[in-house]
């Protein structure tokens, strides 16, 4: 009987000893499986704030210049985007060999100094087809006119940067005194209902150029 007491009572001892140590290794798998759980989700980022997903429509995309006409545009050079942002409207504009046209009749009105000097204005740039839409005689006239030729060139210069999401449903007052509206959405803008932006969003150094497709008449 002694010798069976004797042995349980080892039993005892030994499973006492070996018990704290099994739960310890067990509690530490536990605690290591938590902080891998815990490493993988910090690993995976932030949650998706759906910025990712954002289309050139997107307003927040729409800081880089817009439409199909931008392809005539230099890559590189003053006459390029980054080239134009360097300098005031009219030297961009005559740096832009799609602008030509108006550049000359922007020279015969004298008004390079006044685009030049003003600041934080808005441009609606028609482009040489837009110019070349007009019939000759009466293009020549115009072009002859000093009075009228000013008339029709402020009417196409806002006071004011704006951006495409003003566009969408806009009404603004131009250098001529006269009101012009827009309209539209993502990359799709007119001006009067007849004039569409054919590249919009071109920075200079003092003014928003959009590229228009027709030449605007004052109302």
């Amino acid at each position: 009987m002694n010798t069976l007491h004797l042995r349980r009572a080892a039993i005892a001892v030994a499973v006492a000893a070996v018990l704290p140590l099994v739960l310890t290794a067990c509690g530490g798998d536990n605690q290591d499986k938590a902080s891998d759980a815990s490493s993988m989700t910090a690993s995976s980022g932030p949650a998706d704030d759906g910025s990712a997903n954002q289309s050139p429509g997107d307003p927040m995309a729409m800081d880089k210049p817009f439409g199909a006409a931008c392809s005539a545009v230099p890559k590189d050079g003053a006459g390029s985007f980054d080239g134009m942002a360097q300098d005031p409207v009219a030297t961009a504009a005559s740096n832009n060999p799609v602008l030509s046209t108006l550049v000359a009749a922007v020279k015969k009105a004298g008004l390079v100094d006044t685009l030049n000097n003003a600041q934080n204005i808005t441009v609606f740039a028609p482009t040489n087809d837009a110019f070349a839409k007009i019939p000759k005689a009466d293009l020549d006239k115009v072009l002859n006119d000093k009075a009228t030729l000013t008339k029709i060139l402020t009417y196409h210069v806002v006071g004011q940067r704006l951006t495409p999401a003003q566009l969408a449903n806009g009404s603004f007052e131009t250098l001529e005194k006269g009101k012009l509206t827009t309209a539209g959405s993502g990359e799709d803008y007119t001006v009067n209902d007849s004039s569409h932006v054919v590249c919009g969003n071109v920075s200079t150094s003092n003014a928003t150029v959009y590229i228009v497709d027709t030449v605007l008449m004052p109302q």
